[in-house]
């Protein structure tokens, strides 16, 4: 997936704070591109997005 992507999936957050949370280790596991981009792999992202369900329960 693409930063974008990520983006218009998680609805409202900002590029910023995505980047902030990969300074502070909460993000998704992501890797760079040979031109720079960084992509995240789905199945990473969801089970990110399944730890955030978990500890908000």
């Amino acid at each position: 997936m693409t930063v974008p992507q990520i983006l218009a999936e998680l609805g409202g957050v900002s590029r910023r704070t995505f980047y902030r949370w990969r300074e502070l280790g909460l993000g998704p596991n992501a890797f760079k591109l040979p031109n720079g981009e960084l992509r995240v792999w789905r199945s990473d992202f969801s089970a990110r997005l399944r730890g955030l369900e978990g500890a908000a329960a």
